[in-house]
């Protein structure tokens, strides 16, 4: 079950409306939908919430990328728009010369000496995490100062566990406005 609501900076304070993902297919998607709440391109936070598994926070500005926080990584990954955002979030620019060097396997065998019977580096690769770059750690990831200039910390953000949510609106003074979404 997800919890989702959109919240607007504007002219006048935050204004909360609750929002259906249905038709949320990919991040631009919810982009889009963020700035339809928002005409005057005013600061805009998409709040997603899975049981208390994990929390996510989309932070569009104008026209600007989207930035993103997600609380945990590998729960939001197990779920639908979880791992649209860690998607977004550990892709990766696939032309980054530098993740192409970190994902050689440069163990002597590129220049024709034949591969030594190392029996745990096999096991090893299966059960190390950076073994499998896209793959979603048990963490955080993303924008840790996500909501710094909107009186949230990074050591705040990062101690939040359940009502995530709630404390978040609170810190940014916009819990009365969220709370009538929810």
């Amino acid at each position: 079950m997800y919890f989702a609501a959109l919240l607007a900076r504007t002219q006048d304070g935050w204004e909360a409306s609750d929002t259906e993902l249905d038709d949320v297919e990919t991040l631009s998607d919810l982009a889009d939908l963020a700035r339809e709440a928002s005409p005057d391109e005013d600061t805009v936070l998409v709040f997603i919430e899975q049981e208390d598994a994990w929390f996510g926070i989309v932070r569009i500005e104008g026209e600007e990328d989207p930035r993103i926080y997600v609380s945990n990584g590998a729960a939001a990954a197990r779920s639908s728009y979880g791992e649209m955002l860690t998607h977004e979030l550990l892709g990766g620019d696939e032309d980054d010369p530098a993740e192409d060097l970190d994902a050689l396997d440069l163990d002597g065998t590129e220049d024709g000496e034949p591969a030594g019977n190392d029996d745990d580096s096999d096991q090893d690769r299966d059960h190390d995490p950076a073994a499998d770059p896209g793959a979603a750690p048990a963490g955080p990831v993303g924008d840790r100062h996500i909501l710094a200039d909107l009186g949230m910390t990074e050591r705040e953000l990062l101690a939040l566990d359940t009502d995530a949510l709630g404390e978040i609106a609170d810190a940014l003074g916009a819990s009365d406005v969220l709370e009538t979404v929810r």
